[in-house]
């Protein structure tokens, strides 16, 4: 095992920590990859074992076409899923998978969430949208996240009666998705419980986005 491999393996193990830190999980549902800079590989968590019981040797190595090449557990029943964003989209360094309450709700509805807020605006560059119904298992959910991501500005998309699934430039980055598509996912409905979400307007938007990607946070003096 190479040394970024077993790096990835500590950094994507210490992450499904975050999951259960943020209430984004149950039992043993939900997982995070990522992929091997450089290789044709990701890492990710192995099917059915317990957060509790997570550690970087139990964590599984998969090729792109998610074959599993090292580790001594089955991998997640995501992992087809996750391979095919991978493949479709090589810019991804992470992917995560959550039912998380709030975000699945809205899931179940098939409904996107509106851009409210000016978090969401920031985050996600509007709407969070909503992806097709597809059976567990194959590369169809991978189908239908590449489909509604591809051109959209969110890194998080809802899988219609499902759940979240969001990528990012690394692991890191798409739990930070997930993490926020939750707590956006809360608000907006006890927003719609206390009456009409009030629209922020496209140009608005485009500007919060802009200024969060490119502005927001410390910035190398280099």
């Amino acid at each position: 095992m190479n040394s970024r491999v077993r790096e990835l393996k500590e950094t994507v193990c210490a992450l499904h920590a975050e999951l259960v830190r943020y209430d984004l999980v149950a039992w043993t549902a939900g997982n995070v990859s990522g992929r091997v800079p450089g290789e044709d590989l990701f890492v990710i968590k192995p099917s059915g074992v317990s957060y509790d019981d997570l550690t970087p040797e139990s964590i599984v190595v998969c090729d792109l076409d998610g074959n599993l090449v090292e580790g001594d557990y089955a991998p997640s029943s995501d992992t087809a899923a996750h391979a095919y964003v991978y493949r479709a989209m090589p810019h991804v360094g992470g992917v995560v998978h959550t039912h998380s309450t709030y975000a699945s709700a809205w899931a179940a509805r098939g409904e996107a969430i509106p851009c409210v807020l000016t978090a969401m605006a920031d985050e996600f560059g509007g709407e969070i949208p909503v992806g097709p119904f597809a059976l567990i298992g194959g590369d169809d959910i991978g189908k239908g996240i590449v489909a509604t991501l591809e051109g959209h500005r969110s890194p998080a998309v809802l899988m219609q009666n499902h759940g979240v699934f969001s990528i990012g430039a690394s692991a890191k980055a798409a739990v930070k998705a997930a993490v926020m598509c939750e707590d956006v996912a809360r608000t907006v409905h006890i927003s719609r419980q206390l009456g009409t979400p009030l629209p922020i307007a496209q140009a608005d938007i485009d500007s919060l986005y802009d200024r969060y990607q490119n502005v927001y946070g410390q910035r190398s003096s280099r």
